[in-house]
């Protein structure tokens, strides 16, 4: 070898070195084509709940992919804000799907959206996994094939509450709640199960507010003047403080028992402090009383990537990339019609123990907790929460078939 040739050798040796020694070698994952993940919500709206989901979901794919990914593959977040309204929601989907490419679909938050998102999914034929959307029409009377949801539904969380509400034994209600889908769904399930349960119960007063617009004052007074002796609060996020300072204010609902939906969620109860309504009963989260292993878990890695404790929105963002990990893994394919398949009757282990996505419905049966608000060291918590699996409150595979007709 001439000495120039040596020379050239010796450099392109040494280089190579140095470029091993700068960039490790790389997984079979790592190195694999990832998994694109669609993700829409109305994270500009609803900063509260969404900032924490946003992070439950970083925690889990670092977790996924770290422990070398899904069917050999890393898994990738493509994120979009979705506008919190159906029009735009369905822009961005559209985008996510033809721009850039993503496997399948998840995410939103107003359940409005998620219906919107869901239609597509059905014309699309693409997979649609809604994190977060409560409304029952969801998996119900506009279900269909390629949509799933996660959180328990506004008549899963009502019949939670019920058992309370029936116990209270009051006769006349009145009802709060924001005047869109969710909110709507939610006043009418708890309705019908109250009136099955208790025949004579009148209802009195009832205030459909805009959402995110409440004027506080006037609805407060008005539900004080129909002199209910109880209260079903669907009201969250901004418009949730803002009606309880004004209700502490006028003393309007001093003596009256409350039931409510989400009130016990930190993102919702942590800004009131030490305002926060006493005695309330109340579906929610409470991460300091839980002792599940499974959320122990999940709570020592959540601290110590964030330093802060988790919201409920930071359960649903991990337990929506759990969700989709274990789908995929079951399918062995990102392929729609293998990953509906895998999905149906898919068991998943999350924060508060295994659940199931069941086959009738695409409903999940992870549950929440219920139980009453106080006030200690100055923020609200809640009183003896008590966890309520998902799949005690939602009706039989007989009854889906007539709630679910548009996928039958």
């Amino acid at each position: 070898m001439r000495p120039t040739q040596r020379l050239r050798a010796a450099l392109f040796s040494a280089a190579t070195l140095a470029a091993a020694l700068i960039s490790p070698a790389l997984s079979p994952a790592t190195a694999a084509e990832p998994i694109r993940i669609g993700e829409l919500n109305s994270y500009k709206a609803q900063a509260a709940f969404l900032d924490p989901y946003r992070k439950g979901m970083e925690l889990a794919l670092k977790e996924i992919n770290a422990a070398g990914g899904v069917i050999g593959r890393p898994l990738e977040l493509v994120s979009r804000d979705d506008g919190g309204n159906p029009g735009d929601a369905v822009r961005v989907a559209t985008e996510l799907l033809t721009r850039d490419k993503v496997d399948l679909l998840t995410g939103t938050f107003l359940s409005h959206v998620g219906l919107a998102v869901a239609d597509l999914a059905k014309r699309r034929k693409v997979f649609f996994l809604a994190a977060e959307p409560l409304t029952d029409k969801l998996t119900w009377a506009d279900g269909n094939r390629y949509t799933f949801r996660l959180r328990p539904s506004t008549y899963m969380q009502v019949a939670m509450l019920m058992p309370e509400a029936v116990k209270a034994n009051r006769k006349r209600w009145a009802i709060v709640y924001p005047n869109y889908e969710y909110g709507q769904s939610a006043a009418e399930t708890f309705k019908r199960l109250l009136k099955a349960a208790q025949p004579d119960v009148e209802f009195v007063a009832e205030q459909a507010t805009p959402l995110g617009k409440i004027d506080a004052g006037p609805v407060a007074q008005a539900i004080a003047d129909a002199k209910p002796d109880a209260v079903f609060n669907v009201l969250f996020a901004a418009d949730l403080a803002r009606f309880v300072r004004e209700a502490n204010t006028r003393r309007a609902l001093e003596g009256t028992f409350v039931v409510s939906l989400l009130s016990g969620e930190p993102e919702y109860l942590d800004p009131l402090k030490e305002e926060a309504p006493i005695g309330w009963v109340v579906t929610g989260y409470p991460w300091y009383a839980i002792t599940i292993p499974a959320h122990q878990k999940f709570l020592d890695a959540y601290r110590a990537a964030y330093d802060d404790y988790p919201r409920l929105g930071s359960i649903v963002g991990y337990a929506t990339i759990k969700s989709l990990a274990a789908g995929i893994a079951k399918a062995g394919s990102t392929d729609t019609e293998k990953l509906v398949d895998a999905f149906e009757g898919l068991e998943v282990d999350g924060p508060f123990g295994p659940f199931v996505y069941r086959a009738s419905d695409h409903q999940a049966t992870m549950g929440a907790f219920v139980g009453t608000l106080a006030v200690k060291h100055g923020r609200g918590i809640m009183l003896d929460p008590v966890y309520v699996d998902g799949a005690s409150v939602l009706p039989s595979d007989a009854d889906v078939l007539k709630l679910r007709p548009a996928a039958n």
